[in-house]
């Protein structure tokens, strides 16, 4: 995987332009509240660790090979200040992760009422997930299933455990959003990806189904792909419409 730059703002934006070389065959994008981990889970599967973020601002991306195809993967910012320029990353995206917090409540509630609808500029195909992140916090996830390769997991501390936080969103809530986001879509529910195999639980502090979440979607989204390319869809987002932002950092996400 290729890094093209974090934090696009006043500068950031025009760096990637100048350092794009490969043309992206399909695009998956991060959406959701700030603080709620979007940036670390990406750090995550592509850096193979875990680090506390600064706020993003902008937009940013990795390049993901997988198999014969090029698949860029958008953060973006989660900032009520940035939320417009949401709608210009997911312009032809064939796969969008909306991202929560299973211990705030509040940003499930802000996926629905300030990120679905920055989703109409998505490819008429594009698959939606839902990604629960920080379940670390609730102490739930102590080790990862024998499956997953151990060498990306961090294993919380005993302390960590032990100051686990109350969950206050569970797989049934991401389950009923999903079934909203295709009656928002009007995509018919029996033809549609179950809820069971869209929502996942993460954290990106351990590693826990990180793989899983980024994997699956790719597995996917490849099918999208290649009708995209039939239809000769463009996966480029016109970076020289991006309006300037002042680079603000503040935050913390995991």
């Amino acid at each position: 995987a290729e890094y093209m730059g974090r934090n696009a703002g006043r500068t950031g934006l025009r760096h990637h332009a100048r350092r794009v070389n490969m043309k992206p065959d399909g695009k998956v994008v991060l959406l959701g509240d700030m603080n709620v981990g979007k940036t670390s889970l990406l750090h995550r599967y592509m850096e193979r660790r875990f680090q506390d973020t600064v706020s993003t601002v902008g937009g940013a991306f990795y390049l993901k090979q997988w198999g014969p195809h090029n698949i860029s993967v958008w953060d973006t910012a989660g900032r009520e200040q940035f939320h417009g320029l949401g709608s210009m990353y997911c312009r032809g995206a064939a796969a969008v992760i909306l991202t929560y917090d299973v211990t705030n409540v509040q940003s499930m509630v802000e996926l629905e009422d300030r990120f679905l609808a920055l989703t109409d500029s998505a490819s008429p195909d594009c698959l939606f997930v839902i990604a629960g992140n920080k379940v670390d916090l609730t102490g739930v996830c102590a080790s990862l299933p024998e499956s997953e390769d151990k060498h990306q997991f961090v294993k919380p501390t005993n302390s960590s455990i032990s100051t686990k936080v109350k969950k206050q969103v569970h797989m049934n809530d991401a389950a009923a959003f999903y079934r909203k986001i295709l009656k928002y879509k009007m995509l018919d529910e029996v033809n549609a990806p179950a809820a069971e195999k869209m929502c996942f639980e993460t954290s990106a502090k351990t590693g826990y189904n990180v793989d899983h979440l980024f994997e699956t979607v790719f597995e996917m989204i490849v099918p999208v792909i290649l009708q995209q390319k039939a239809e000769g869809l463009p996966q480029t987002v016109d970076l020289n419409n991006c309006k300037t932002a002042k680079n603000t950092h503040s935050g913390c996400c995991r």
